[in-house]
Order: structure tokens, then sequence, then C-alpha cells
């Protein structure tokens, strides 16, 4: 545990009080987690069982037998291993997993601390809803009844879609696929997670360059990296950990770090370059670097021919992009931006790491491609040092994306359409017409009469418009009445202000977490507020998805503390209520009537999720693998003899075929060298096999062993029966694909795995072998152009770079020229990001609710650079006030510092409890206040999405800042 640092002098162990009063008397959990409350005034944070080591005797040591468990940090996406020490069911102490091929025996601040998560005094204990203005505790019993009695009269009245149901990172795998299962079967797709908000922009924008949105290497896989391009990321404080693989490279390959960012962050203080540029203009800069690629003849030209469709168009975008104009927008200097270009390609395999600071823009969509083109120049894709590092937030944020947590698609990335509701509809035993029935029909603003379960419903990044947004506007009947925000924290969104009026404004509000979050106090409301108390994931099981793709296993570390509840068995609760539970857990084992089975959970996921190969991480090949660590090489993750030979850590996906087939995951994506069966893979046939005439097909390359020497498109039965390989279907596979479509069957929805299997045989990817597409005609910009933000202080390049005009998605009106076209630049004339700090992670009512954090960080500030400071007329460590051009202002104090350069502002935006001055500590319920409160940045960051996800715009807004 971290302890707080003394002053240096020697001192005699001091007693702690509840050591004295129990020695030489047994204490059992309940007095001992009494006993071991942390007494906080001010913020002093002596930990109960610090300070002392007391002599065990052979009669104390048997009887407290210590047991150690496995389980996975609950905070950033690295993976970390946690080895929790427990006795007579209290989680005593904890080590780093040395095992671990991905922590290697390290830890954050936040992961060395992650025991006082569990065990947290400030954590939800109990029920509670607001009545008259007070908080009251009430029973599980009664939580459900009244919750679940007053949205069935919500759905009855207004529809199923005026409830909206928001998940979380922070289930496991197992949760979240129920949750996503679970709404469905409410009959909405008004569902979403934290995933809109972080790194949608890069599903979107990855997957439709060749075919996965995902990381395509490993954070392990960097060690064999000769550069390292990082762009909007900071690990350093977002991924501590991370950085001991990226320093790997950078002091074994003297591999040249390179860290653009508008902000010197502690990322930057390691690398050998440097480069400032002005927030936003991340397209701008990237085909700056490309400009110098393409006039010095640097590119692969092999490897572009081969692999590659649409580079051309891209040329033609690039040329545009002179050095002298890529200074004039992103303010990086054309010297510089030759010398990182020389420096990629002077030292190859290199991998680009970004992370928020490159999604969380209106045309994110474009960052993100432009990041994967810079890439396919360089031929950097399909190579160990290689590949589109990219870095997820939160522990399991990849596989709530995964497993569907998201409005516009079932599990697996299958989508919204007829067919994909069929193939789930045959995973789960599901009667495809009854579950359509649980949908309603609608008139969208086009005039269309449309089935709302095949329309993508409202995003979290847009909830709030469905609360305040005029139905007519809407492709909705009603507006949201009803919000469960479920491990979500409401100050990591934009627009606070609004979104404390909708808050107000709704029906119902429901928080289901173990802590109250901000949820619980930014709203004035009097009643219609519950509190329900949900386990952390220390007290549950299941598996978890670190950003490298690979899975992991958490086993349970303790029972549920206080009267919180699994959220699997919270969704039970629900299902039972709503009288659909015999229907939802048709095909999983139950424990009892409101626990599901976590394996059985597991096991469902695996016989439906055929797209990204989420079908052969069995419970059990989970579980051998954590038990197994220390046979994992450290580099190639692959395991070095014992039980899991061969096999790739964790199984990353796609790990293909049944469990039974044995496949040992992929390491690398798109990876050639290697046949499919042992990992390799091709680029992903999904956009068709031609354009215009042009083929969209590999030319002459393929997979290591492929019996197909050439591209060719995804499988079908029909290919199969094509190409001669339909005898090779064992009868059962032949049964169950005939039972599908026949012929038509595809690789995507055979549910016997028989065609992947055949085409496996043959070294060939299921999903084909395809050139990347440079070129996204189905986007708004389909070559990734440079626009301005929506709120912008360079209005001289407004006209050359314009935002998109107004739009209809995701059944909400979106604005974007009609709010860019108003100046407010003279009023507020300084630029506002935002980002993370070392301490603290997401919305931070966890990590502030810790007192080993608390102590580290204590006052929300905004980073000011001193020639601002100076105009301004403020000082290093006053209170300003920081406002949105949308009204929205937070009182925070000054860092007045060189990290940030002139007219740009940053503000962290991990804290909450103060809004716009107002300290809202008083509102918490009683002993569940985090430690430290501040401003969220939020209140005053404003209106801005993505064109094609709806990602928030926190990267780059105006504010101005004045002494308070």
């Amino acid at each position: 545990m971290l302890r707080k640092k003394t002053n240096g002098v020697a001192r005699r162990p001091q007693r702690t009080g509840i050591l004295s009063e129990t020695d030489g008397a047994s204490v059992d959990r309940r007095a001992f987690l009494r006993g071991s409350g942390l007494a906080i005034g001010g913020l002093a944070t002596m930990g109960a069982m610090g300070g002392t080591v007391t002599r065990a005797t052979a009669q104390s040591a048997a009887g407290e037998a210590v047991q150690t468990v496995k389980s996975v940090c609950t905070h950033c996406s690295v993976g970390c291993t946690v080895v929790a020490e427990v006795q007579n069911g209290v989680w005593t102490g904890q080590e780093p997993g040395w095992d671990s091929p991905f922590n290697l025996g390290a830890h954050c601040a936040k992961g060395a601390s992650v025991r006082e998560h569990a065990h947290g005094e400030r954590r939800l204990k109990y029920p509670m809803k607001k009545e008259g203005g007070e908080w009251k505790r009430i029973s599980w019993e009664q939580a459900i009844d009244e919750i679940g009695d007053g949205m069935m009269q919500i759905r009855e009245e207004s529809g199923p879609d005026s409830v909206y149901w928001l998940g979380s990172a922070k289930h496991n795998n197992e949760q979240a696929y129920l949750f996503r299962k679970f709404a469905a079967y409410w009959g909405t797709n008004n569902v979403d997670h934290q995933a809109r908000i972080c790194h949608s922009t890069t599903v979107a924008g990855v997957a439709n360059t060749w075919g996965y949105g995902a990381m395509t290497n490993s954070y392990n896989d960097i060690h064999n990296s000769k550069a390292i391009f990082i762009i909007g990321g900071n690990p350093a404080e977002a991924h501590p950990v991370s950085l001991l693989h990226v320093l790997k490279a950078k002091e074994q390959n003297n591999a040249p770090l390179i860290v653009c960012d508008p902000r010197f962050t502690r990322t930057a203080a390691h690398a050998d370059e440097f480069v400032r540029l002005r927030p936003g203009s991340d397209v701008a800069l990237v085909w700056g670097i490309l400009w110098h690629i393409f006039e010095n003849g640097w590119e692969d030209e092999q490897f572009i021919r081969t692999r590659v469709w649409g580079m051309d168009q891209i040329r033609d975008e690039v040329d545009k992009w002179t050095p002298e104009e890529v200074e004039r927008v992103t303010g990086a200097p054309g010297s510089q931006l030759r010398r990182v270009a020389r420096t990629l390609a002077n030292n190859r395999p290199g991998t680009v790491i970004w992370c928020m600071g490159g999604t969380q823009h209106t045309n994110g969509n474009n960052n993100t491609r432009a990041y994967c083109v810079l890439q396919l120049a360089l031929g950097n894709m399909g190579t160990a040092g290689g590949g589109t590092n990219i870095f997820r937030g939160h522990d399991n944020v990849q596989g709530a994306t995964d497993l569907g947590v998201l409005s516009h698609t079932l599990p697996g990335y299958y989508g919204l359409s007829k067919g994909a509701w069929d193939h789930w509809a045959r995973v789960w035993g599901e009667d495809p017409q009854w579950l359509a029935d649980r949908f309603i029909k609608a008139t969208t603003t086009d005039g269309e009469d449309q089935p709302l379960q095949y329309l993508s419903g409202i995003p979290v990044s847009r909830w709030i418009d469905g609360v305040l947004e005029d139905p007519e506007n809407m492709d909705q009947p009603n507006k949201v009445r009803a919000m469960v925000l479920w491990g979500h924290a409401p100050n990591s969104q934009t627009r606070g202000r609004e979104m404390k009026t909708a808050m107000e404004q709704l029906d119902m509000l429901v928080v289901v977490d173990p802590y109250p979050t901000v949820s619980a106090v930014m709203q004035d409301r009097t009643d219609g507020v519950y509190l329900l108390p949900a386990c952390t994931q220390f007290e549950t099981r299941g598996s978890v998805t670190a950003s490298n793709r690979s899975l992991q296993w958490r086993d349970r570390v303790v029972e549920p503390l206080f009267e919180s509840v699994p959220d699997e068995v919270i969704i039970a609760k629900f299902a039972n209520k709503f009288g659909f539970a015999d229907r939802l857990f048709r095909n999983i084992e139950m424990d009892d009537a409101e626990t599901p089975n976590v394996e059985s959970i597991t096991r469902e996921f695996n016989r439906g999720m055929w797209t990204i190969g989420y079908t052969g991480q069995s419970p059990e090949r989970m579980k051998l693998h954590m038990a197994n660590q220390h046979t994992f090489d450290r580099t190639t993750l692959r395991a070095n003899g014992g039980p899991a030979d061969g096999e790739t850590y964790g199984l990353p996906w796609p790990c293909w075929g049944p469990p039974e087939m044995g496949h040992p995951g992929t390491h690398i994506l798109y990876d050639m060298s290697k046949p499919v069966s042992e990992g390799g893979l091709t680029f992903r046939a999904r956009f068709g096999v031609e354009r215009d005439g042009d083929n969209l097909l590999a030319e002459g390359v393929y997979s290591a062993g492929s019996d197909i020497e050439d591209g060719y498109p995804e499988f079908t039965m029909q290919m199969l029966m094509d190409l001669g390989w339909d005898g090779e279907l064992t009868d059962e596979e032949r049964e169950i694909i005939d039972g599908i479509a026949g012929p038509d069957t595809n690789w995507k929805t055979d549910l016997s795995g028989g065609i992947q299997r055949v085409a496996i045989a043959h070294e060939c990817a299921p999903f084909g072998n395809a050139k990347a597409r440079a070129v996204v005609w189905t986007f708004p910009d389909p070559v990734p152009i440079h626009r301005e933000p929506l709120y912008t202080n360079r209005r001289d390049l407004v006209a050359d770079y314009p935002t998109y005009e107004d739009r209809h998605a995701y059944r909400l009106p979106t604005m974007y020229a009609s709010i860019q076209k108003n100046d407010f630049s003279k009023d507020y004339p300084i630029i506002l990001t935002s980002g993370r700090l070392v301490e603290y992670e997401g919305g931070g009512d966890e990590t502030r609710s810790n007192p080993w954090l608390a102590e580290l960080q204590q006052d929300m500030f905004v980073e000011v650079n001193p020639r601002d400071a100076n105009n301004i007329g403020i000082r290093d460590g006053a209170q300003v006030w920081v406002e949105g051009p949308e009204g929205g202002r937070v009182k925070v104090m000054a860092m007045v510092t060189e990290r940030v350069g002139a007219g740009v502002a940053f503000m962290p935006f991990h804290f909450g409890g103060h809004f716009e001055g107002r300290d809202l500590r008083d509102k918490y319920p009683d002993g569940a206040d985090p430690y430290v409160l501040g401003e969220a940045s939020n209140t005053a960051q404003t209106y801005g999405y993505d064109s094609v996800t709806q990602m928030q715009e926190t990267k780059a807004t105006l504010c101005k800042i004045v002494a308070a």
C-alpha cells in the first residue's frame, strides 16, 4: 500500500487503535471492517493497519492463513495483475503480479491502492432514495419494486425508448454482454457506455480502414519498435505501467520517441522529439509529415500496391499541405516535421500510439484514419514493432465495446440489421417476432415509418438532448423520461449546465454504482432519485479484455461488502421484475433465482461472437492462462512450454473457432508472416471486392501457407462449395448451416463454426484477404481532411477549413455550421483542452474516495501559460473563474506553467462535487462523499460531436479566465 512519506526521522512503531483494542482477541470480519475505517480530519490518512508489525505466533498464523487470489486492476486498460492477500474473508494486503507479462511486477499509484476500492468506507452501503429532499435507506426489494413499477408505467405511456440504460466500461465481459441483451429484451437501443466518449472515433475510423476497430499489436510488442510516435496521448499519467514497455524499446532498440501534443506532458519529458501542435489540428499535422514522406519517396510502394486501396486520393490531399500551410494551421515548423518524417522513415518498423487527445473532436474519425494512413504509407502494418497501438482508457472499455454496449450495434459489432437480430435470436434461442414486438415503430424525421429495433439509439454523449429536445425533431416518439446511470460518471461528459437541467426534468434518475457519483448531487431534485450499491469487480468474477484484445479472468477476492450486489444479480432482479427472466436466462445456468452463473454467460457469448473471434476463449482456457502466467514470453506473449504451450497470453481476439479447436489467439492483427491457424491474418474483406472498377482485394500477397495465393472475399457456404471444400464439413455442421441460410450462410452467422474451421484448415482468414482502404467512401469525409473546431479562435481559417453543415444523426439534430459561424473568440480568446492525472481516473468518484490517492492531489486546477497569466493579472495558486462560451463556468486554482503554450489552458477532468463555485458536499448521503471534491472541467466544456460517432469534443473549445 502507499504510505505517506515521513520526515526521515526513525520512530518506534505506534499501535493503532484497532490493534490496541483487539490485542489477544479474535476479530470477526465485520468488526475488522468497522475498526479499520479511516479517521478523516482534513486529510489525515493513517491506515488502521499501518504503522505496526506484531510477532505472529504459530497458533495465530495457522488460524489466519493467507490466501492469495489473482485479479486484474480496475483502472486503465493495461490489464495489470493484482495478487490479493485474504485472511478470514478480509482483503488485508496486495502485491503486483510479478508473473504477469503485462505489468511485470509493477503498479502505478492507482493500482497499488485498489484494495481500498473494495474496502473503501466512502462506498454506498445500502439502497437509498431521495424523498422530501432527504436520503432515505430502503431495502433492495422496495428499490426494485418502486423503480420497476415506475419504469413499466413510463414504458406503457411513452414506449420503451423513454427509459435509457447507460452501461459501463467497469462491467466485466459477462455483465456487459448481459446488460446489452437485457436492453434488447426491454425493447430499446437507447443503451450505451463510456466508449462513446473516449474511443468511438477510433473504433469507427480503424474498423473502416482495415476491418477491426482495436489495437493491432500490444503493449508488449512495442519492445520490437524501432520508432515510437505518440499523438494525443499521455501514457506516463494515463497508463503509467505501459511506459515500461515504451521505455524498453527506447533503451533496448535506441528507438526515437516522438510525442505530439499541445501540452508538454510527463510523457513528452521522455521524448527525443516533442512537437507542440494547436489543439484540433491533428489531420494537418499528420498530412504535413506525410508530405515529406511522399516528397522524398520514403513510402513503402510495394506494401501500398499490394495491400492498400485509395492512397492516390490521399496523395492529392497531402499535396495541399506544404510546410508553410501546415505551420500556419498547426504551429509546428516545417523543418521539425521533416525531421520527424525522416526519423520515421529511417527507423522501421515504428508504432503509432494515440489516446483521447486524438479522438475527442468533431472530426475525430478523420484524425484516427489519418494516423492509420500514416502507418499504411510507411508499410508498418501487420508486423512486429509496428501497428497502431491504441491505448484504451478503462479496464474493460475494450470488452464492453466488443460485447455491444452501444446504441448502434449488438454484441460483436453485428450492427442492428434484421440479419443481425436474427443471428442473436438464434444464439439466444429466442423467437425473433417476440423480440421485434418488444420494440415500437416510429415515424422518423424524414417521414418513414421505421421499427426502432433497426435504428441506432441515442448515444450517451447526447442523452441530455433525449430529455431536452422537442420530440418533433427526434426519431423516436417521446422524450427520455427515466435515466439509469449504471457505472457512469456524468462529470466526464460535456455541457454540465444542460445535464443538470436534464436530470431535473426526468421522472426518475437511477444510479447503480459502488459510489453515489456526481449524479447524486449535481441536480437539485428532492425526490425520484435512487442509489443502488453495486459490488466492485473484486466482489464477483468474470473476464476482462485489456487494450491488446487479451482476455483475463478475475477470481472473486472477497464476498460482497455491506449490502452491495453484483451487477449480474441486479440485472436478474430487474429481469424478474419485468417478467422476462425466464427468456433472458433460457440458455444460461442459474446458481439461484437471482444469480446467473458467470461461466455460463461466457459460454453463451462464445456461441455467438464469430465476427471478432470471441468464440475460443472458454472460462477454462482463460483460467489456465492466469494460473500459468509465468510460462508466457514477455515480448511475444507466446507460452514456452507448460499447459498452454504455443498459445498467446489471454487468447487475444480473434481466437477463432470453438475452444476445442485450440486456436492460440492473435497477437498481431494482419500479420501475414504466420499461418492463420497460428495467429496470422490478412486485412479484412469487409467492403466488397471492387470499387469504381478498382480491385479491393489484396494483390499477390497472402498469409503463410494459404491455399489461396491471392486476395479473396469473405467466406460463405457457397464459396466453400465453389472451392470444393464443403466436403470437409461434418454432417452436424452441414445440418446447422442448412438450417440458417444454406449456401448463403456467412462465416459470421454460422453457429456451427464449420465455415471458419474449414477456411482455417486451408490457412485462409474467414473474413477474406483484402486491401486496407485509405479512403472511406461511406463517411462524410471519405479522405480525412482538416476542419476547424466549432469554437475556434482562428477565424482566418474557418473559410478555408469549415466544419460540416448541421445534420441529423442518432435520432437527433446535430449542430455544426450554425455554431461555428459565430465568433466567440473576442470574449473567449483562450483554447481550452482537458486530460488525465496520474492520481485519478475517469470521473474520479472512486479514486477521490481513496485516501491514499486523495492525499496526492487535493486541488482542481487550470494550467495557464505565464504570458496569459500575466496578461490576465493572476498568479500561481490564485483562485480563478474559467468560463466557456456557452456560459458554464468553474472556480479553480491557477497553476501557472510552461507546460501549456501561450493561448492554451488545460484542466483535468476527474473532479466533481463542486458546481459553478458551490460546494455540494452536504448533498451526498452521509459518509459517502469523496475525500476530495472540485469543479468538473466539463461544466465549462461546450457542444460539439463527431460527424460519424457523436463523440464529444473536449480537446478544443474556448474559454476566458478571470480572477475569482
